[in-house]
């Protein structure tokens, strides 16, 4: 949990994504988090929504 939690906040911290991107960013994790996705999934699907998150994940450290 600690790992989507840390995504989330980056995600409302980003000034590269948009605010519809951030919300449907957002709201992707919370369904995956009740669904228990593999985080590998989050990562594929979240590089579709916006290149940014590549960058993003490297920073956090989660990739």
């Amino acid at each position: 949990m600690q790992k989507y939690e840390k995504l989330k906040d980056a995600i409302g911290q980003s000034s590269v994504l948009t605010d519809d991107e951030k919300t449907q960013s957002v709201k992707h994790i919370e369904e995956w988090i009740t669904e228990d996705r593999a985080f590998g999934l989050i990562y594929d699907e979240l590089v579709e929504v916006s290149e940014a998150f590549k960058e993003i994940f490297k920073e956090l450290g989660l990739v």
